[in-house]
């Protein structure tokens, strides 16, 4: 147990550590927001002296200072004024400040997102990556806001108020600070434990936020599959934990507050009762047993705001720590050492070429160029206790199409994931025009190759803009001629408001096979000089396949593509056909030499058929 104390303190202290980096960017606001955090404070303290003064000046029936009364009132009043205006900029300062730094933190969250390796988000909770930088980053918020809002005001309150105290009465003063320690005794005990608390409720509410985000994202498969009732059960049993943490935490946060007040009543009726013998004694005038007891409470309320901030921070710490746990993930190495521009690879072994000098060779980004593609004795496995491609060979020639077909599992689509770089090989070389993938830049790899997957993706905004999405600089025209070319200008015109109608979820109120061609036309607009198609027309009728299949034949002329196929009929055309198993080539050639040995391919080819 002390170890694990003992750590969490770590992980506190740690994070603290960090926020108050972040923070510090922002000093400017930081010092106006401390000396207005005094201003106000210094105003708010003046007033019990004023109050106490205007007790003084009410002598008795009949005897009252009335100018000096007055004199005291206006004092009071301007005071107000210049308190209430400072502690409005501080708030505006403390604003600035809280908003910002979690902005900073949501947009490096964001990116870090973008720039992660596809094994972690494969392998992690897409709704409590959500979770992290929604939730999370609000609650991390609300709990900076109220630190800076209250905490300096607190402890400048608490520094000031004794000092007041100190100047009326020392000795009822020091009666006073020996009762202190208690309020931080119980603060302490309560803040140790709602921790704690807190971090276990991020990660449930992480839980709950992948499941529903899972669930909304699949409705339709869970109500065909008649999935409801155990998507429910899933989602009360997660909620009920999340319930029963929230109450604890809850629970023990909420002690906080009753408990340092009646540390403050304490405090209050002390001073109360040796104040009033003072003033019975003459040590004190009436004023000022009025104006030491509003310096008690003064005194005493602190206390009770710096509990409830030390409780709200321990929620905001706790989400830190999930929020720049995720910015502490190693994102994707992208460096490179070869130099190359969008639409091609060359390179001079002996010396390699600026990316001035290919240009000033007449290569641009539209010029199909001769790329060759191999795999050199690679090995790979997502895990290592269960290998999956071991000492793979492939020879993808210029300008040739090359199919791989193999029954599920075999380890197809984990080739295309290797070539995009999207997994790096365990061993072994992927070398394009010789050159080893790793040695480049992924964002150049992966412009040089085109990809229509069986699975579409569309984003939220217009038919153009997911068009466009390959290539934002394209006119309207590339934009209908790349639609034309997909066979989807014709449903793209009948959609309400045509080329600018709005998709959003993904597309949702499209056909799946509208959806791929839009993907397709992406492709046909991009026009790269290596194409990559995993099941591109899976979802499209046969009529519109077959006239998808002569568009795609004329892009692959020129340019190297490989083709993941499960409808063998397509891939009749390739000029290599990678048939896979276990991971393992087992046989390769044509169409027809294939079906002429009567192996693996044939069968595969046959059963199809049948």
């Amino acid at each position: 147990m002390k170890p694990s104390s003992a750590h969490e303190k770590n992980t506190q202290l740690h994070t603290i550590k960090r926020v108050l980096k972040r923070v510090t960017r922002y000093r400017l606001f930081i010092v106006l927001s401390l000396l207005s955090a005094a201003v106000s404070v210094a105003g708010s303290l003046y007033i019990p002296v004023l109050t106490g003064r205007a007790v003084d000046h009410v002598l008795g029936p009949g005897n009252v200072d009335y100018k000096g009364l007055f004199s005291v009132l206006l004092t009071m009043g301007i005071t107000v004024l210049i308190s209430s205006l400072f502690q409005w900029i501080m708030n505006v300062s403390n604003n600035h400040i809280t908003f910002n730094v979690v902005k900073d933190i949501r947009k490096e969250a964001f990116e870090k997102i973008m720039n992660l390796p596809l094994s972690f988000i494969d392998s992690n909770s897409h709704g409590d990556m959500v979770s992290r930088v929604i939730a999370d980053a609000d609650q991390f918020s609300d709990g900076l806001l109220m630190g800076f809002t209250q905490l300096f005001t607190s402890v400048l309150t608490i520094l000031g108020t004794l000092l007041f105290m100190v100047a009326i009465n020392p000795w009822i003063t020091l009666a006073v600070v020996l009762v202190t320690p208690l309020s931080f005794f119980v603060a302490s005990f309560i803040a140790k434990r709602t921790y704690r608390m807190f971090s276990i409720q991020s990660k449930e509410r992480g839980n709950l936020t992948s499941l529903i985000n899972e669930m909304i994202g699949n409705e339709k498969t869970v109500q065909a599959f008649d999935h409801t009732d155990e998507a429910l059960e899933e989602f009360d049993s997660i909620n009920s934990g999340l319930e029963k943490i929230s109450l604890k935490g809850l629970f023990y946060s909420s002690l906080t507050n009753p408990c340092t007040r009646f540390v403050n009543s304490i405090v209050y009726a002390l001073v109360g009762v040796t104040g009033a013998v003072s003033a019975i004694k003459g040590m004190l005038s009436v004023g000022q047993l009025v104006s030491f007891l509003s310096y008690a409470n003064q005194y005493t309320k602190p206390f009770n705001e710096i509990s409830g901030v030390v409780t709200e921070l321990q929620n905001a710490i706790a989400c830190a720590a999930r929020l720049l746990a995720l910015l502490d993930e190693p994102s994707e190495c992208i460096t490179g050492t070869v130099p190359c521009i969008r639409g091609t690879v060359l390179c001079d072994k002996n010396a390699r070429q600026s990316r001035e000098t290919l240009i000033n060779t007449g290569v641009t980004e539209n010029r199909p160029h001769d790329t060759e593609v191999e795999f050199r004795d690679v090995s790979f496995s997502y895990n290592k206790n269960a290998p999956l491609i071991e000492h793979f060979n492939m020879l993808a020639k210029p300008g040739t199409r090359t199919a791989i077909v193999g029954p599920t599992g075999c380890g197809k689509t984990t080739l295309i994931n290797l070539l995009m770089r999207f997994y790096d090989a365990d061993s072994g070389k992927i070398l394009i025009n010789g050159i080893d993938s790793k040695e480049m830049e992924r964002k150049d790899l992966r412009s040089l190759f085109g990809m229509v997957l069986q699975e579409t993706w569309l984003k939220n905004g217009t038919v153009r803009e997911n068009i466009a999405m390959g290539k934002p600089s394209a006119t309207d025209e590339e934009i209908i001629n790349a639609a034309k070319l997909s066979h989807a200008d014709s449903f793209i015109r009948r959609l309400e408001k045509g080329y600018d109608t709005v998709l959003t979820g993904n597309g949702d109120t499209l056909s799946a096979g509208q959806k791929q061609l839009l993907c397709i036309s992406r492709l046909m607009l991009a026009l790269p000089p290596m194409l990559i198609l995993d099941e591109a027309t899976s979802s499209i009728d046969t009529r519109t396949e077959m006239k998808i299949q002569d568009a795609f034949a004329k892009m692959m002329e020129g340019r190297t593509s490989f083709i993941v196929a499960h409808r063998l009929s397509t891939i009749k055309n390739a000029d290599n056909i990678i048939v896979m198993k276990d991971g393992h080539i087992v046989e390769q050639g044509t169409h027809e030499t294939l079906l002429k040995t009567g192996g693996f391919y044939s069968k595969l080819y046959n059963s199809q058929f049948c």
